[in-house]
């Protein structure tokens, strides 16, 4: 069996994290979710040396307070959190945010998925995606 699969999940919504985390559970139920409810918790979580890293991290791009944007360049100024997959997600559909959002290190950005199933096939293709 391989190494088990943790992901952190950054988002101010309740639900969207309880929806990402049940489909996480449906793509393979030995994956280890970590919810943040803000960025600044997830920047607290990840900086701390005493955590476990993720395997990939995905971000709300907005949220109150630190926005998403602003958690991604603090991400990659870390060089222990470099290597990590960020995946933006967000309602915007704007190609200029996410050509933005790439150069800043962002491995992926998603419009934000509205049902379970497009949930699911957010978390599978990313974790059957081949990173370098």
């Amino acid at each position: 069996m391989g190494k088990i699969m943790t992901i952190l999940f950054a988002d101010d919504d309740e639900d969207d994290i309880k929806l990402f985390f049940e489909a996480a559970k449906e793509v393979d139920n030995t994956i280890v979710c970590i919810g943040m409810s803000s960025s600044k918790e997830a920047l607290d979580y990840l900086k701390n040396v005493t955590n476990r890293l993720p395997d990939y991290i995905f971000l709300d791009l907005r949220m109150p307070g630190l926005s998403g944007q602003q958690c991604l360049m603090e991400i990659k100024k870390d060089p222990r959190l470099i290597p990590i997959p960020v995946i933006v997600y967000t309602t915007s559909k704007d190609v200029n945010e996410s050509i933005a959002l790439k150069k800043l290190g962002a491995a992926h950005f998603m419009s934000k998925p509205t049902s379970p199933e497009e949930v699911y096939y957010m978390v599978s293709s990313v974790l059957n995606e081949k990173w370098n």
